[in-house]
């Protein structure tokens, strides 16, 4: 029960119940619920998907993984323009179905892939079977711009609507959806992978494309029934600003003295008139063009901004190794650690994940949102000095005579080719969700020349995951402090560009990280990979701790009544605008 207070208004707790379940916040929620259960179940399924549909080969999903980063890299910022362009319940609704439609229809596609592959191998020597993996990688490649889109539309733009002007609720609502990505990105590919596991691919195919259905109409009656609890939405910044510039041309129109009639002798015409003419149509080159510009005038933006710095921080953090990804599932392999084991690491990192959303709003409430970032920068950096020490440790594979840049073909052509991993394991190769690799990965099962652990593996192997676990507390804190500082220092009629962008540099930074891989695929230079990691993540605090410093002045260090730090705080980012 809320408190005595609310038991004495009529209906009592159930009342007030009532009143919550029916609540925009709550509705918001449900359908963030809905949509990422969603979205991680088909991450996880299309992965192991492209896997076995390819014999068992990562080349499929490595070509989808490149595509999907490159187009967000690309049409990030023409996305957030779109958003920011356009009124916010259409956005949100036209992203929705194009998601949705887009995985129903690869799966659908996929479906008749697995039952009439043979058939299909068959037909004109291949192609129409080469022509359905492009079909299918540029379809799913659709629904991931849809669903950047509707990221931004929602965690960017209505939750800040929604939360109105109170920050402590902005900063618990960012929590919760965080705390729902981190249940979903563990549950949701389990509950599929069992389906594939006990069923079939053909059935897990079905399943996800049903879900998208079903959730695609409960989602977009969320989306009505949020839109209509909260009348600010309907508002936006961007038709605001072009209703009062309409109101200002009229008002100099009225008061502006009318010209001589000498002026239309001479072939001039009346303001008002000029006014009222429609403007001319843009040239072919220009409309080809506007994409371009948009481009440019985004990044341009986003290096304006006076977050920009806490932004560049958060995107140096997708420059790692050191989170459940693909790259470190198979360097675990390689120490000997099963699937079973790894199912239970990241378990515990959702776990410590959650506490870092935990952390978030308390750090918030005593110390501000500035020195919260601080604070979870530090404790990430310190727990990942285990993973610097577990490098030098015996039992690591480091090994500096050994050249990092070798062909990784010489190491496994004597051997077979690696099976698909059970489709019970959680998680996708390629994670969107957040900052290294945000515990979603799709591995492969343990290879053939494993020869198990020995104490000096397990001490070495340990201290590095050890340390992964333990700085996602920092982690996820530091993602949620710089979430909330673009959505509150950001503009209203800029949001959409501005965190486009921002997805840009997180998949820039991310495509760095793989091709950092690709340049050192060997067990023994995963060791250097692991320094460059935290070299880069110092990086990404560094420059956080210069916008702190900027922002705050001789205040950063300061201690005093939380409540007026907080507000001074505040007062300071806001000012910074």
């Amino acid at each position: 029960c809320p408190g005595p207070r609310e038991q004495d208004r009529p209906g009592g707790c159930c009342g007030s119940l009532t009143n919550y379940l029916t609540s925009a916040k709550f509705l918001l929620y449900v359908g963030h619920f809905l949509s990422t259960w969603g979205d991680r179940m088909w991450h996880f399924a299309v992965s192991v998907f492209l896997v076995e549909l390819y014999g068992n080969s990562l080349l499929l999903t490595a070509v989808y993984g490149l595509v999907v980063a490159g187009s967000v890299l690309v049409l990030g910022a023409i996305i957030g323009d779109w958003v920011d362009k356009n009124a916010r319940l259409k956005v949100a609704q036209t992203s929705l179905v194009i998601q949705n439609v887009s995985v129903i229809l690869c799966g659908i596609i996929l479906m008749m892939v697995f039952l009439h592959k043979d058939e299909l191998l068959t037909m004109y020597h291949g192609w129409v079977l080469t022509s359905c993996y492009i079909l299918i990688i540029t379809i799913a490649n659709i629904a991931n711009l849809a669903s950047t889109a509707t990221a931004i539309t929602i965690q960017r733009d209505w939750i800040v609507v929604v939360a109105g002007e109170d920050r402590s609720r902005l900063a618990d609502m960012n929590a919760t959806v965080r705390r729902i990505d981190q249940l979903t990105n563990i549950l949701a590919p389990m509950a599929v992978g069992q389906i594939m596991t006990f069923g079939s691919a053909v059935i897990g195919c079905g399943f996800i494309s049903g879900w998208n259905l079903v959730s695609m109409c409960v989602e977009y009656f969320l989306l009505w029934k949020v839109y209509q609890k909260t009348p600010a939405l309907a508002v936006k910044a961007t038709l605001k600003v072009e209703e009062a510039e309409l109101k200002q041309l009229n008002l100099h129109k009225e008061t502006e003295p009318k010209p001589l009639e000498s002026t239309h002798l001479m072939g001039d015409k009346d303001p008002a008139v000029r006014a009222l003419e429609p403007e001319p149509e843009p040239s072919c080159g220009e409309q080809l063009a506007e994409p371009f510009r948009t481009f440019r005038d985004g990044w341009v933006s986003y290096y304006h901004q006076p977050v920009f710095l806490a932004g560049l921080g958060l995107a140096f953090l997708y420059m790692t190794v050191l989170g459940f990804d693909c790259i470190t599932t198979g360097y675990a392999y390689t120490q000997g650690l099963s699937g079973s084991v790894l199912s239970l690491l990241m378990g515990a990192s959702a776990v410590t994940g959650i506490g870092g959303t935990v952390a978030f709003t308390w750090l918030r409430r005593r110390c501000g949102l500035v020195r919260t970032g601080l604070i979870s920068g530090c404790a990430q950096l310190s727990c990942l000095v285990l993973c610097v020490v577990s490098v030098f440790m015996p039992g690591s594979p480091l090994d500096l005579s050994v050249s990092p840049f070798q062909d990784i073909r010489s190491r496994f052509i004597q051997a077979e080719p690696l099976p698909a991993m059970p489709t019970g394991a959680p998680g996708p190769l390629f994670s969107t969700g957040g900052p290294a690799a945000n515990g979603s990965v799709t591995t492969l099962a343990a290879p053939e020349w494993e020869l198990g652990l020995s104490p000096e593996s397990v001490l070495s192997v340990s201290l590095l995951f050890a340390g992964v676990i333990a700085a996602r507390i920092g982690l996820w804190s530091f993602d949620l402090t710089v979430t909330q500082l673009l959505q509150e220092n950001v503009i209203e009629s800029e949001r959409g560009i501005i965190n486009g962008v921002q997805n840009s540099m997180n998949y820039l930074l991310d495509l760095l990280h793989f091709i950092m891989v690709i340049l050192a695929p060997n067990p023994e230079a995963f060791g250097l990979l692991v320094l460059i990691s935290v070299s880069f993540v110092a990086m990404g605090h560094i420059m956080y701790f210069r916008f702190a410093q900027k922002t705050l002045g001789n205040k950063l260090f300061a201690c005093g009544p939380v409540e007026k730090d907080v507000a001074s705080e505040d007062q300071a980012s806001t000012s910074a605008v």
